[in-house]
């Protein structure tokens, strides 16, 4: 899989980008500011509907612009697909393939695979756990485009059950009777548990998936370091088999976990109510990045932090290569930041993929394995040298 056209109108910072690209490395050389990430970041946004900057989509639209706009060509298997997604803050996003419309946005999902390491991945070590959340429910997304509606039916769910707790909260410290709440509530519990089973159960399978990958990866960039790991701890583990989300174990059951759910949200209806929020469910759990014995949150040094997010991300492309067409591999800006060391190990990786897109200040920063094309990105204009 690779990109082969690239072309963004009122996005970021750039009023009209235009780049031809091929298979193989791709170097975009720049000093800071001149855009060269934002040109990656337009790459991203059509493989995830996200971008790894920024939570809203209001700031990827040129200031004084209505609405940005992406189109890329995308090459997977000899067959070429273009995509065209109109951002419009405030209003519903648009998308084209191959010039006609699309029902949905998220209908582009899947065309376009990428697997992006960036200096915001420090914080999947030393973020808070939305951050390690948001790292697995990405990765699901391109490893499967259906979990995105998952994704979505669920924080809808989620969204709808918490006004109801607010409210009969509310109703309680007024000391008002709510009997029609507590009715609705147990209908919104089953919501919560049939979509937050899906949601958990792809989880679990995808920690037991990557953990290996990960651990082997972070063995590859600091083999002087203490062993990593990765664990998923779930609110709701003690009502699951054992095993869950361990390479070892079992594929999770959807109705084991919906049911498992459903328990310990009986356990926990009284501090529900009390605090007027949804206790359970999978966006209270946590992604553990493990060292040794210890957390790697709090523990590992600034060098081991930056080997366990570069680790994430080696196991994730290695584990979308291993099914199905290879994902394009991003390198936003970060061979400044690793040591000789680390350059080497990434770089071994990035020369084998079918295209690995770098961005950086100083081109002596890029190791030489990764020669390529080199495009200078400078006063507004990025063009091929």
């Amino acid at each position: 899989m690779h990109v082969r056209h690239l072309q963004v109108v009122d996005f970021r910072s750039w009023e009209l980008a235009d780049l031809e690209l091929e298979p193989g490395p791709a170097v975009l050389v720049g000093a800071n500011g001149q855009g060269k990430t934002n040109l990656v970041e337009a790459i991203g946004y059509v493989a995830t509907l996200s971008s790894h900057r920024v939570a809203s989509d209001a700031p990827l639209v040129r200031h004084g612009a209505q609405r940005a706009i992406i189109r890329t060509a995308v090459v997977n298997d000899g067959r070429e697909l273009t995509v065209e997604l109109e951002v419009t803050p405030g209003k519903a996003n648009r998308a084209r393939v191959n010039r006609g419309p699309v029902p949905r946005t998220r209908d582009v999902l899947g065309i376009l695979r990428t697997v992006l390491f960036a200096p915001e991945d420090l914080s999947l070590v030393r973020g808070d756990p939305g951050e390690r959340r948001r790292f697995l429910d990405d990765l699901l997304v391109l490893r499967a485009p259906r979990y995105a509606g998952v994704r979505a039916d669920y924080d809808k769910v989620l969204r709808q059950r918490n006004a109801l707790l607010k409210s009969a909260a509310t109703s309680r410290r007024a000391r008002r009777a709510d009997p029609d709440a507590l009715s609705t509530l147990d209908v919104w519990d089953g919501h919560l548990a049939t979509h937050g089973a899906q949601l958990l159960a792809a989880r679990l399978d995808l920690v037991a998936d990557i953990g290996p990958l990960v651990s082997a990866a972070y063995a590859g960039v600091a083999p002087e370091s203490r062993p990593a790991q990765i664990a998923y701890r779930a609110g709701i583990a003690n009502s699951l088999p054992e095993g869950y989300g361990t390479p070892d174990g079992e594929r999770a059951d959807i109705e084991v976990v919906a049911d498992a759910l459903l328990a310990e949200l009986v356990v926990r209806r009284e501090a529900e109510l009390d605090r007027g929020v949804s206790l359970v469910g999978p966006h209270r759990d946590e992604l553990d990045l493990i060292l040794g014995e210890a957390p790697a949150k709090g523990y590992a040094s600034h060098g081991e932090s930056w080997s366990f997010a570069l680790a994430l991300r080696l196991g994730s492309y290695e584990l979308l290569r291993s099914e199905g067409s290879e994902p394009v591999l991003v390198l936003d800006d970060v061979f400044a930041e690793l040591d000789r060391r680390r350059r080497q190990r990434l770089a071994e990786v990035a020369v084998g993929a079918e295209q690995v897109l770098v961005t950086a200040a100083v081109e002596e920063d890029v190791p030489s394995e990764l020669a390529g094309a080199r495009y200078s990105v400078a006063d507004g204009e990025v063009r091929r040298v």
